[in-house]
């Protein structure tokens, strides 16, 4: 028998990966319930940003009589009225409604969060983890999701090599696993991330869908220098790409509004509506190419993954801003 799920979320802290995990979580039980799971309607929102109208819209069973989920971003930043607004829809939501109010914790508004807590909402503590023992315990709950059990000294080394972002010790996991097909020891992850990568696969991308070659190409030497896998920086490159592609062909619009119809989390979308003004269709037709073929020359297809990777930088780098 399938569980009810809570009409009412608080989910509490500042930690983006935890914060994403959550809400999905949330949206994922809500799917386990209703008739039409892939039709459920998630709406993302500002707290500060609604009017009562809106609100009122949202909740009313008269327009919408299925199953939806509300979920409220920066709760904590909501002002005097706002808050009210989102307290009187946590005291009684309608029935199939699920809100989600995301809060921080602290800001103006910090006495919200204690009061969702007296009204029953279901807390998901997604703090940013500032001990050394926290991050120890995040790192083994990630390979345990895998399904593959690590000893002390390879989540020590993970941690050494990786530094304390969730999101890329999270990857590093995922990775390590998919590439070692679980057998992760001490050896394998100095092998794929010797020394401290300060350079991601990420600084590479975002620098060369930005249009920078210098900066793009001298990031793509240090991660290279450092150890960071082909594979990873060619993911990262096509994660730029065809992310840009996906917002850029949504059109302009509020970046809380438009993760829910894209999937992806807000800070995503933003980053990505400020990367896609450089670009066009054709332009970015032409990337999508350029790193489909980074995808096979780094898996095999081309002799030297070094040079396949810095032709493909470059290529990209100068079709950002073509006509």
């Amino acid at each position: 028998m399938t569980e009810t799920p809570a009409q009412l979320h608080l989910v509490l802290g500042e930690e983006e990966l935890l914060i994403e995990r959550a809400v999905a979580g949330i949206v994922a039980q809500i799917r386990t319930t209703v008739s039409n799971p892939y039709e459920l309607p998630v709406d993302r929102l500002r707290a500060g940003d609604m009017s009562a109208v809106e609100l009122t819209e949202l909740l009313s069973p008269s327009l919408f009589a299925e199953d939806r989920v509300i979920v409220l971003e920066a709760a904590a930043e909501a002002g005097k009225d706002a808050v009210a607004l989102v307290q009187d829809a946590a005291t009684a939501p309608p029935e199939g409604v699920v809100l989600v109010v995301l809060h921080s914790g602290a800001g103006r508004a910090k006495a919200l969060a204690p009061a969702l807590q007296k009204l029953g909402a279901q807390v998901h503590d997604c703090a940013k983890m500032s001990k050394a023992a926290e991050r120890v315990d995040f790192v083994r709950g990630e390979f345990r999701t895998a399904g593959v059990r690590v000893a002390p000294e390879v989540i020590e080394t993970v941690l050494e090599a990786i530094g304390s972002d969730l999101r890329e010790l999270a990857a590093a996991c995922t990775q390590l696993v998919a590439d070692t097909g679980g057998r992760v020891d001490v050896a394998a992850v100095r092998r794929y991330y010797s020394g401290k990568a300060e350079v991601t696969g990420f600084d590479v991308a975002e620098h060369a869908v930005s249009g920078d070659r210098a900066a793009a190409l001298e990031a793509l030497r240090w991660a290279t220098d450092r150890g960071v896998p082909p594979v990873l920086l060619a993911d990262a490159l096509a994660d730029s790409v065809n992310t840009i592609a996906r917002v850029g062909s949504a059109g302009r619009g509020d970046p809380f509004r438009l993760a829910s119809q894209l999937g992806m989390p807000p800070w995503k979308v933003k980053k990505a509506q400020a990367q896609a003004r450089g670009w066009n269709a054709a332009s970015v037709g032409k990337a999508m190419q350029v790193v489909a073929e980074l995808n096979a020359d780094v898996k095999g297809a081309a002799v030297s993954a070094e040079y396949a990777l810095e032709r493909a930088v470059d290529r990209v780098v100068a079709l950002r801003g073509q006509r």
